[in-house]
């Protein structure tokens, strides 16, 4: 499992483990699985999915940055 925080400069948006996570990348969307290597990337204009227990959730984003390290993924974004 991924421990996922999501935070924008208004407040905390979602914190708690899920299955997945897909970002809007500056060079295309990713997805961010269990055990993935460590990055970290600028986030552009898009859809933030993650999956919990085979439950999607969506919401827009207009850009921010994603940090991944030991399973853990921080989201800075603006909504």
């Amino acid at each position: 499992m991924l421990t996922l925080r999501i935070v924008s400069p208004e407040r905390i948006v979602f914190t708690g483990e899920v299955d997945s996570v897909m970002v809007p990348g500056a060079v295309g969307p990713f997805e961010i699985l269990n055990n993935h290597a460590p990055i970290i990337s600028t986030l552009v204009e898009g859809k933030v999915e993650y999956t919990v227990k085979g439950v999607k959730t969506e919401f827009q984003i207009v850009g921010g940055f994603v940090e991944v390290k030991k399973n853990n993924v921080d989201l800075c974004v603006e909504i």
